[in-house]
């Protein structure tokens, strides 16, 4: 182009010189003649000096040759700016977190410079050779970071990519790549990428030579660096490389995807099965067994008689039947990976998995070894964790080694067997499931050797809960078990000396343990919200829902995590087994259609062993005003018995409203005989709020919830509650 200019700077001159000639001449020809020149015939332009009348030629090889070296310029610059697309578009595509728009784009370019070659084949400067070959270093390095399920991660992923992939300048022809096992994987058949929060680009076949971004994509899939380097050198053109047996498992899709594998869990995919038969739902779930009871875990199996019981995970109900924990065989499942092909679908488990990302917009999730699954509809069930004392976490690693905060199956079967070796056990809270621990362990204390202690801040068991004059009958009755309570005990501090761990309390008591078992609450789950856009109850935690327990289009929330709206009660979050069973069924049918609100009002139990039992529902806070009705409990009026009655040992959903109604009528008013002094044998109390009965506790007295269920949905003033009590038939023999 540069001398297309110098030449036509050296000519112009005499061009216009010729120009301006012949335009004189013609002029005069004109004026001569008196009529209009014919330009084309009459004019004759002369390349010669002035008045010369020459040949053109030298003319005609001036504008050629413009024209011609502009067209050569032209050429090359599209012809160029076409390269730089392709290349611009490869990088692109080898980006790890570029999306299917980007291979899209790719097989678009690759397609197109397959059919109209350009002149000049695209290069790129041949990199050294360290840049491309893996070297032992490299493979050294690479295995001596253990990745979850043998996976690649985001950041090993992206330093494969920056150090694979040379910039590419026009200088050399391409070098092929040494590692090229998988590029035969079609795109329909490559696996979801799970190892970065967004998918890579799929991999494209062609028949030009592959490219460095190919190869980047696939690098995950092997199981080490060293067997992708033997492959290549091996076969060029290796077989394709099958997914790894640690995600084959997780299918890409699930109409029905529920999170937390608890019985919120269960009782929703119950709900559904019933509602399509048709369904596919998978439970994921980071604990290793299928869906299962809790209650037990702090009751039935502690009084078991079979050594086994605590593998097998069979017990005996108070009644004496034998069931398992599980609500279901795994023959009742069907497995993750052939969810998407069973005929009439079910219900499968993967199990070990935990969902740590949600993206509600693309109604997909990712799991902690960086699966993907995309959903239609989700339910967040994921229930809570065990609450520690800050003195016991900042106490050290050796107090955290013997402290045990009691929750799932293997905190049970770890205590057992605790239980089995030391010779004293601390228990740190006095609520339900701290007194329920203690009077288990306080029944093996005798046979065992083993010193059970139970302490709180409270003045009597379950303080929270009962009427002051109730809490210190039950903690007498605790302490009959063979445990020593310490009451109003307040924990300054642990440490660990001498093989004991020692625990001293504000008001300067000492105590020494072996082990401590923290029973202070629960903490629910909410760790999806940042990324799901969930909004969280600032008073009660949990996912704020609504009336129908969904926190957002196609997500909804049940059991312990859930923050539902009571009609009668106003804002809640209730952590027992009724409310799970019942949240988790309304929930799935709703996730099916059904759109009904949540009115049911949970009840929950607690039994001190089989002698002593309560059954709860409403706001059962001590610090309401109560009103207790007592009468001489019978053989009768024992959680044994009651299961005996119903058949089952868990005291659970099945009232209903109909039931409520026919105990009322056939109830009849008899006077109450003459109690003694202290003598909780069993009752009914009433938690009141603004002379309303916000609450009840039935004590030792079962099989008569839905009366207590409709009293609190009536919400009506009792100027006596002495008649109230007359309901539940607690004068009976």
């Amino acid at each position: 182009m540069f001398r297309c200019k110098t030449v036509w700077n050296k000519l112009a001159p005499l061009a216009r010189a010729s120009s301006t000639r012949c335009l004189q001449n013609a002029r005069k020809s004109a004026l001569r003649h008196g009529r209009r020149l014919e330009m084309v015939q009459k004019a004759q332009m002369s390349s010669g000096p002035a008045g010369g009348g020459g040949e053109n030629t030298l003319y005609y090889a001036l504008i050629g040759a413009t024209c011609l070296g502009a067209g050569v310029y032209a050429y090359r610059t599209v012809s160029g700016d076409k390269e730089r697309y392709n290349d611009r578009m490869i990088e692109i595509a080898s980006r790890p977190k570029q999306g299917p728009q980007a291979a899209e784009a790719l097989a678009e370019v690759l397609a197109e410079s397959k059919e109209e070659p350009v002149a000049e084949e695209p290069t790129l400067t041949e990199p050294p050779a360290e840049e491309l070959l893996v070297t032992e270093a490299d493979v050294e390095s690479t295995e001596s970071e253990p990745v979850a399920e043998g996976l690649v991660t985001e950041s090993n992923v992206e330093e494969s990519v920056e150090a694979s992939i040379p910039e590419p300048t026009v200088e050399s022809p391409i070098r092929e790549p040494v590692v090229e096992a998988s590029v035969t994987e079609p795109v329909a058949e490559a696996p979801a990428v799970t190892q970065n929060e967004e998918p890579l680009a799929p991999v494209v076949e062609s028949e030009t030579e592959p490219t460095p971004v190919i190869i980047a994509e696939h690098v995950p899939e092997a199981s080490s660096v060293s067997e992708i380097a033997a492959d290549s050198k091996a076969a060029p053109a290796a077989e394709p490389i099958e997914p790894t047996a640690a995600l084959s498992d997780v299918p890409e899709h699930a109409p029905y995807l529920l999170i937390g594998g608890g019985t919120a869990s269960f009782a929703a995919a119950r709900s559904i099965r019933a509602r399509d038969p048709g369904a596919r739902v998978l439970i994921v779930t980071e604990e290793s067994d299928l869906p299962y009871m809790r209650p037990p875990l702090s009751k039935e199996l502690w009084f078991s008689d079979d050594p086994k019981a605590v593998e097998t995970l069979h017990f005996k109900q108070w009644n004496g039947k034998e069931r398992s924990i599980y609500f279901q065989p795994p023959s009742f499942y069907v497995s993750p990976a052939d969810l998407t092909k069973v005929e009439n679908g079910g219900v499968a488990v993967l199990t070990g998995r935990k969902v740590v990302h949600m993206d509600v917009r693309g109604n997909k999730v990712k799991l902690s070894d960086g699966a993907e699954i995309s959903y239609e509809k989700c339910l967040i069930a994921t229930g809570g964790v065990p609450r520690n004392l800050q003195v016991i976490e900042r106490a050290g690693e050796e107090v955290m080694k013997r402290t045990t905060l009691f929750r799932k199956i293997e905190d049970f079967r770890s205590l057992e067997k605790i239980s089995g070796e030391v010779k004293s056990i601390t228990i740190i809270g006095g609520g339900f499931l701290g007194s329920e621990l203690a009077c288990a362990l306080g029944r093996r204390s005798t046979d065992a050797g083993l010193k059970v202690v139970q302490m709180f801040p409270e003045k009597g068991n379950m303080g929270k809960v009962l009427p002051e004059y109730l809490s210190n009958w039950t903690t007498e009755k605790v302490r009959k078990e063979g445990v020593s309570v310490i009451t109003e005990a307040v924990v300054k501090n642990v440490t660990y000396k001498n093989d004991e761990l020692e625990i001293k309390l504000k008001d300067g008591r000492l105590f020494k343990t072996d082990h401590i078992v923290a029973a202070v609450g629960l903490e629910p789950s909410v760790e999806l919200a940042k990324s799901a856009g969930l909004e969280v109850d600032s008073d009660f935690g949990g996912y704020r829902v609504n009336s129908e327990l969904q926190a957002c289009s196609n997500i909804w929330v049940a059991g312990d995590a859930a923050c539902f709206y009571d009609i009668k009660l106003g804002r809640r979050r209730v952590e027992h087994h009724d409310h799970a069973v019942v949240s988790g069924r309304l929930a799935g049918e709703n996730m099916t259609g059904a759109s009904k609100p949540y009115w049911h009002q949970s009840m929950f139990w607690s039994d001190l062993g089989p002698d002593v039992g309560y059954e709860a529902i409403g706001i059962v806070d001590s610090s309401l005003p109560t009103v207790g009705v007592f009468a001489k409990a019978t053989a009768k009026d024992t959680p044994k018995a009651a299961t005996e009655q119903s058949g089952t040992g868990i005291r659970s959903e099945s009232e209903t409203e109909a039931v409520a109604g026919a105990l009322k009528s056939e109830t009849t008013a008899t006077p109450p005989p003459t109690q003694q002094k202290e003598d909780y044998g069993k009752g009914v109390l009433f938690y009141l709020r603004d002379q309303v009965v916000v609450g009840i506790v039935l004590w030792n007295v079962f099989n008569r919830m839905p009366i207590a269920r409709k009293i609190i949905k009536d919400g009506e003033q009792h100027a006596d509650l002495n008649e109230v009590a007359k309901l539940f038939n607690i004068h009976e023999d």
